[in-house]
């Protein structure tokens, strides 16, 4: 393990993509184009690692409202119980969405607003289409976890100690990766400016739980980053 005194930070950059932003999107983020700005700020700090997350889905993901019958399929108002499919007695319950973030369609694609050539990966969650996956780390279900992506793994190999995570959507696959970033055992800042959600109910929510996690939330502009910019690769 690092010491108390380490820092090696890497910068999450959370579904920026085209069907989560208007005026185009399947299911447009409310002002979720209007942090590419704060978004390529950070970018261009000296991250040990720029990291950008894609939803990836397959066109049969369980959820996506049409995958599903009615009347219990109505986007955004329905709700599934998905059992994992390694273990049946253990159950979440998702939301259903319109389809989104088909594989290889332009929705899927990070916005071109988003400066792409100084990032240093690309993961895509998101492909078991038996199981929901907000989280970059991995699907939410533990006994076992279905799908893992292998960030956390690639992050402790390279010895990186913080996480600052910007993106869409603050109360969805912001807040999930957050959780398990701290769960992971990374120091985790949340970048205010740099995040939109669904609705303001949720996002309230979604700083509260985060911030009971452990992360920190903060401005683009503000002390935290200091370090980051005083920070040699």
């Amino acid at each position: 393990m690092a010491s108390e005194d380490a820092f090696k930070p890497a910068l999450l950059i959370i579904d920026t993509q085209n069907d989560f932003c208007g005026p185009d999107g399947s299911m447009g983020i409310p002002q979720g184009r209007s942090i590419a700005p704060v978004v390529n700020k950070l970018i261009d700090l000296p991250f040990f690692l720029r990291v950008a997350t894609k939803d990836w889905h397959p066109r049969d993901h369980i959820s996506f409202a049409s995958n599903h019958s009615a009347p219990d399929n109505k986007p955004y108002d329905s709700f599934a119980t998905i059992s994992n499919p390694l273990n049946d007695s253990e159950k979440q319950t998702t939301r259903l969405w319109p389809d989104h973030c088909i594989q290889d369609t332009p929705g899927a694609d990070i916005i071109a607003e988003i400066d792409q050539g100084k990032l240093d990966m690309v993961v895509e969650k998101g492909q078991d289409p038996r199981v929901e996956m907000y989280s970059v780390f991995g699907d939410p279900f533990r006994n076992p976890q279905v799908a893992r992506s292998g960030l956390a793994e690639t992050l402790r190999m390279n010895d990186v100690t913080d996480c600052y995570v910007c993106g869409l959507a603050t109360d969805y696959c912001v807040k999930s990766s957050v959780l398990d970033a701290a769960g992971e055992g990374f120091k985790v800042w949340v970048i205010k400016d740099g995040v939109k959600g669904v609705d303001t109910q949720g996002c309230e929510q979604a700083f509260a739980e985060m911030e009971k996690a452990g992360a920190e939330a903060i401005q683009s502009d503000g002390m935290e980053i200091e370090r980051v910019k005083h920070w040699k690769t």
